[in-house]
């Protein structure tokens, strides 16, 4: 099947196969129990074909070779996808590049790596061949990115539970206040300080036989919350205070962004008078409650856009992006993950 499909690839106007990988024999990672091995390979092609045209040219093949999608991560006949456009970095519904999960993939990055080693990895800013060195040599440590509430101290124990995983945990992120403020500057400072010291690359913990470390938090994730709190001056202090940190602790193999969508907002209170929060009289303490909900909102999505804006950032290594809500759905996920590693 796999020889077929590199067969009609090569008949198809505007699709040049310049390298083939050999086959490899892998193990399924996630889907249903009970299956069988998988082939893996990966193929590099010139085209004149745009990236649409061209993922709708390998899903004709895959349609021509039989291939039905039911369980998801299943048994299937054959299953093409488009890695790599260039240094193209696109999102839509119909076509993600590069593709969202092949940067901590094994059974990706080893064909990859033979057939387009120098290739870039635009969103991570590393070649092929270093993401997969990054793979062979990184320590097996995972950290979980999000904002408060995303569940991560709770993932963090589920992995604990199912990978025996090592557990990292540092205070609850600090609540985004007013821009400029003296005290957030203070309170930046020493959370950042407490990070470094659990993730520093010096602590004997770190030379354990552990099959895997997980914190419940992301040391980049503290210039996210300087941004969203700090003025100019402090920010650009704050940064430099973060990048020499950064060159002191122990890097993550893979970043999981926890990004589930928003909750509804709060409906207002009713109020406990007809005329209250009218005119020109006292504000009621619903009314209050409200305005801060309103400003916490604006301040939570000015942290998930800027934690979104890092994670995209090169120089950061493989981040998932999980926008999954279901924390059973999200554990499935990030196990699948990590046996994709391996």
């Amino acid at each position: 099947m796999l020889e077929e499909a590199v067969l009609r690839l090569r008949q198809r106007p505007g699709i040049r196969v310049i390298a083939q990988s050999r086959w490899r024999e892998t193990r399924p990672v996630g889907g249903p129990t009970g299956q069988g091995l998988f082939l893996n390979g990966a193929v590099r092609v010139e085209t004149s074909l745009a990236p649409q045209a061209l993922l709708d040219a390998l899903l004709a093949i895959e349609t021509s070779l039989g291939r039905r999608r039911e369980a998801r991560w299943g048994p299937r006949t054959i299953d093409l996808d488009l890695l790599l456009y260039g240094n193209l970095v696109q999102e839509t519904p119909d076509l993600v590049v590069p593709h969202p999960r092949m940067a901590w993939r094994r059974f990706v990055l080893e064909p990859a790596a033979e057939v387009g080693g120098s290739l870039l990895h635009p969103s991570t800013g590393w070649t092929v061949a270093e993401l997969l060195d990054h793979l062979n040599t990184a320590r097996p440590f995972l950290a979980l990115a999000g904002l408060p509430g995303t569940g991560k101290t709770r993932l963090a124990r589920h992995l604990a539970e199912k990978a025996s995983a090592e557990c990292v945990s540092a205070p609850a992120a600090p609540p985004t206040g007013r821009r400029g403020s003296g005290s957030d500057w203070k309170r930046e400072v020493e959370f950042l300080e407490i990070r470094t010291r659990l993730l520093s690359a010096d602590a004997q913990e770190w030379f354990q036989p552990k099959p895997l470390w997980v914190s419940d938090f992301w040391l980049d994730q503290s210039l996210a919350y300087a941004e969203v709190t700090l003025d100019a001056d402090r920010y650009d202090a704050f940064r430099r205070r973060w990048e020499e940190a950064r060159s002191r602790v122990v890097q993550p193999k893979l970043t999981v962004l926890l990004d589930p969508p928003p909750l509804a907002s709060r409906p207002p209170q009713s109020s406990p008078h007809p005329l209250a929060g009218e005119g020109q009289g006292p504000r009621t303490e619903s009314s209050e409650t409200a305005s801060r909900d309103r400003q916490a909102s604006a301040e939570e999505q000015r942290l998930r856009g800027v934690l979104r804006r890092l994670a995209r950032e090169p120089g950061h290594g493989p981040v998932f992006h999980l926008v999954e809500g279901d924390p059973q759905r999200v554990l499935v996920q990030v196990l699948a993950a990590l046996e994709a590693m391996a």
